[in-house]
């Protein structure tokens, strides 16, 4: 299991250079708010030969958006390019993926495509992570995840169970996906995570003491990857 942190800056970005992958983007602009494609540069420059994600967004049903978004990202030196599915409706789900997928892919097919969902999908009325995973599949992107779409304190674990995220996994694994967790997850939600056995967990609010409008601490980043190890 691998830890994904998501700094807001390059300065955090340097707090962050322990974890397994440097995950950019900017909270102010939502659960998967995309930073500025010079902040991707930087933070490719300075983390090396360690993966940097780029999440484009909590995305509307807009696929030219998304796709020029993702292929922006790729330019940027993003390893991994995230997109949030912020709609309901399968059909309109595949074109995004579709669009993103061939966007990334055709120029840049050593790169991830991750296509995220949210656990707290029915208060939003936006698509369940349970009909994303085929699509993903089918498109030939490589990571399906889950993250919530409402930042108000409640995790995933709040509104998915252990028994539902271990199914997820499972599903993703027998269709030749990897699987993405994160949506405010904390310290005590380890032991769970590691049952659960997602190859990415992403966090940002735990390492930050708590409130991820705060800044990223080092040792906190640290102390995560102990844990998880």
């Amino acid at each position: 299991m691998q830890l994904l942190v998501s700094p807001s800056s390059i300065e955090e970005a340097r707090h962050s250079l322990s974890a397994d992958i440097i995950d950019v983007k900017k909270p102010s602009e939502g659960s998967l708010g995309a930073n500025f494609p010079w902040v991707i540069r930087e933070v490719k420059r300075i983390a090396g030969d360690k993966p940097v994600s780029a999440a484009i967004g909590d995305n509307e049903y807009k696929p030219g958006t998304a796709a020029l978004s993702a292929y922006g990202a790729a330019c940027a030196g993003a390893d991994f390019i995230k997109v949030g599915l912020m709609f309901d409706g399968e059909d309109r789900a595949r074109e995004v993926i579709e669009a993103v997928t061939r966007a990334v892919k055709t120029d840049f097919p050593e790169k991830y495509v991750v296509i995220a969902a949210y656990s707290d999908y029915e208060r939003m009325g936006t698509i369940s992570p349970f009909a994303i995973s085929s699509l993903v599949a089918d498109a030939g992107a490589d990571v399906a995840m889950i993250d919530t779409g409402i930042k108000d304190g409640m995790s995933t674990f709040t509104f998915m169970d252990e028994e539902s995220l271990s199914r997820f996994t499972r599903q993703n694994r027998e269709l030749g996906l990897k699987t993405a967790l994160a949506g405010s997850l904390q310290f005590e939600d380890l032991d769970a995570l590691k049952r659960i056995d997602p190859e990415i967990i992403g966090v940002r609010g735990m390492v930050c003491g708590g409130d991820r409008l705060c800044s990223i601490q080092a040792d906190l980043v640290d102390k995560a990857m102990k844990m998880i190890g």
